[in-house]
């Protein structure tokens, strides 16, 4: 593994697991949120319960997510020095902003953890919520940074000089709102089935069905919310793609010819070489009606861009088809669950549906990976979207590759410990967190 190979590998790798820590720690607090106010109108102490019992997932993942987040930081600066010397001054905006969102969130969590019976319920409430809206913003902010990688714009460049720089306007750039919308909505949809399924596996096991049930309701109706309007957001992001980025349009669909009625394909193995695709199910004039808003419209093809620039295609069409189809099967489950709560309330007890969910648990972040996958390597082989290349921002400094190494041990050995102390939760929802519980334990009083 040479030093280049070593470093994207790094982040990648990096990327690919805080993006769990980050959209969990962006959208359990709002489930926290939500039961704690359900608590606070009706006074069921399972309601309590749950929010306590997600409230300290919350901490966990909160704690594993600044530690992933600083490695980060670091890897900027240690893998992409010469990326960091140019555009750190120009987006380092929504970094420092993104600072001082996660100390409100930490500080928000803390008086939540702690504030039990301590403050007005309404004002603890409220820093639940804190916790809540300052996650998101921090994820909404590291995304807009993202973004102006793949939009560039708050300044001048001329001569490989950066010059006139604007922080808001590169904060602010076109891609920020697309994006933003697209990973917020993944991250609800992505956590919710995930959460939901684990409680539906609990309530098959019969294991505190009360508690689980409302656990699962909460998390499921969030979660197929945000999955039936992803496709709105993914329409949204597929225009601004085609307007901004076309070459990576074309890399998604594996679009090798331009062509009028140019079709949408499904599935396919891609052949880079013939500039093919084969195996594929091609519907004439979808890609033109979605880019163009007609079905006649010529969608420019790979062939017409220089080849030096062009992304792996392959990968790229893979992930892309990958997150569309599981983003299909999401919204299905989801027509399913409206239907259920509103029609056909028997199938909230039946097998067959918590199953459905059990089986969602991963969809929803494999095809979050996916989309990541789609962002960063239809940008290829640009680091700043036709201002830098990623061969020229990397590290020069050598053995690279032992930092991967060490970095992956970190991060197997951080997912490793989360899923331990999540767990050991789950264990425990009988006992401290379900007053319905036999073994529940309670305070003795004070004498």
């Amino acid at each position: 593994m040479n030093d280049f190979i070593a470093a994207r590998s790094q982040m990648a790798m990096s990327l690919g697991f805080h993006i769990i820590f980050a959209c969990v720690g962006m959208v359990m607090p709002f489930f926290m949120a939500i039961s704690h106010y359900k608590y606070l109108k009706t006074g069921n102490e399972v309601y309590k319960g749950l929010t306590k019992a997600w409230s300290k997932g919350v901490a966990i993942l909160f704690a594993t997510g600044a530690v992933s987040g600083t490695m980060l930081s670091f890897e900027l600066g240690l893998l992409w020095p010469e990326f960091m010397k140019h555009a750190g001054p120009i987006f380092g905006m929504p970094f420092s902003l993104e600072g001082t969102a996660f100390f409100i969130e930490a500080i928000a969590l803390g008086f939540f953890l702690y504030g039990w019976n301590k403050f007005n319920k309404w004002f603890h409430w409220i820093t639940g919520l804190l916790v809540g809206i300052s996650g998101l913003a921090s994820g909404i902010l590291v995304v807009a940074a993202n973004a102006w990688m793949n939009s560039p714009s708050g300044f001048d460049y001329q001569n490989g000089v950066f010059s006139n720089i604007d922080p808001i306007k590169a904060m602010l750039n076109e891609a920020w709102f697309s994006q933003a919308l697209h990973m917020v909505l993944a991250a609800f949809t992505a956590t919710g089935f995930a959460v939901a399924g684990v409680h539906a596996l609990m309530i098959l096991k019969k294991k505190n069905i009360e508690f689980h049930r409302k656990a699962f309701s909460i998390a499921a109706t969030c979660a197929c919310i945000a999955a039936l309007l992803q496709p709105l957001s993914g329409d949204i992001s597929a225009k601004d793609v085609a307007k901004r980025q076309p070459i990576k349009l074309a890399a998604m669909e594996a679009h090798f010819h331009t062509e009028p009625a140019a079709p949408f394909i499904l599935g396919g193995i891609v052949d880079e070489e013939k500039q093919e695709v084969n195996y594929a199910i091609k519907i004439p004039g979808v890609l033109s009606f979605l880019v163009h808003g007609d079905f006649k419209t010529p969608v420019k093809g790979l062939n017409e861009f220089p080849k030096e620039n062009l992304p792996p295609v392959a990968i790229t069409h893979y992930a892309f088809q990958i997150m569309i189809s599981l983003g299909m099967l999401l919204c299905l489950i989801s027509l399913i669950y409206l239907l259920a709560v509103w029609k056909k309330k028997s199938w909230l007890s039946a097998a067959w549906f918590l199953k459905l969910f059990v089986f969602a648990i991963p969809l929803g972040y494999i095809a979050l990976e996916a989309g990541w996958v789609v962002t960063e390597v239809g940008r290829q082989p640009w680091i700043i979207y036709e201002i830098m290349r990623t061969k020229d921002a990397v590290t020069p400094m050598p053995g690279i590759v032992y930092s991967f190494y060490i970095f992956t041990a970190v991060f197997i050995s951080l997912s490793a410990i989360v899923i331990f102390l999540l767990y050991r939760q789950m264990k425990m929802v009988g006992k401290l967190y379900d007053p319905t519980d036999p073994h529940f334990i309670t305070k003795k009083p004070k004498h």
